[in-house]
């Protein structure tokens, strides 16, 4: 096997996280967007949406999102489970991963897109879209703030993939001027714990 990377991106760094969290090691080659790689017709056939991460397996099979990736090393590396040990619990993390996915990790990549001059001549940014994807990310925030006071963790009282999409969510905002407003203690508690694992560097 083979995993494509981008150091910085927000979907790769998941990939990352939850192979840390696993004690699995793929060789790695990083992929340099700003010179254009994930454009180059040997990518394409890789990924033809041109994105990161991608699995390459040894029989040429790529895989190219990542919770589908996270999905395929849970199968060969079943322990710790990271996506639940019984049909309920994989439901509920399922669910909260979700959750997290559509109404902070996307908002979230999409201010970033349209407001950063990093975006500028790369793709159409739309101000307008990036100003609402920040609300949405700050209501979001609130309202994960309010579910965190009922458990250590965002799908339950252990550590799992929902986790691992909202710290990279998180860490995302933190870098690109949307950081956790300090009043939402909760979310702080949880920053904290998650952003000390030993894992959380990968």
């Amino acid at each position: 096997m083979k995993l494509y990377n981008l150091k910085a991106g927000m979907n790769p760094r998941r990939v990352r996280i939850f192979l840390a969290e696993k004690g699995v090691t793929i060789p790695t080659v990083d992929i340099d967007m700003m010179k254009g790689e994930n454009g180059t017709p040997e990518f394409l056939r890789m990924n033809p949406l041109g994105k990161l991460p991608v699995l390459e397996l040894d029989d040429g099979t790529c895989i190219s999102e990542s919770i589908a990736i996270c999905r395929y090393i849970e199968e060969l590396h079943p322990a710790p489970d990271l996506f639940g040990s019984s049909p309920a619990e994989r439901a509920v993390i399922e669910m909260w991963n979700r959750r997290v996915e559509f109404e902070f990790a996307q908002p979230m990549s999409a201010q970033f897109e349209h407001l950063s001059p990093f975006f500028a001549g790369r793709i159409e940014q739309v101000p307008e879209c990036g100003a609402y994807a920040r609300s949405r990310v700050l209501k979001t925030l609130g309202w994960l703030d309010a579910e965190l006071a009922t458990r250590r963790f965002i799908a339950s009282d252990r550590y799992s993939m929902a986790d691992i999409t909202a710290q990279c969510a998180v860490l995302l905002g933190k870098n690109t001027g949307v950081p956790v407003p300090a009043e939402l203690a909760n979310v702080a508690r949880w920053w904290a714990e998650v952003s000390a694992r030993p894992t959380a560097r990968a």
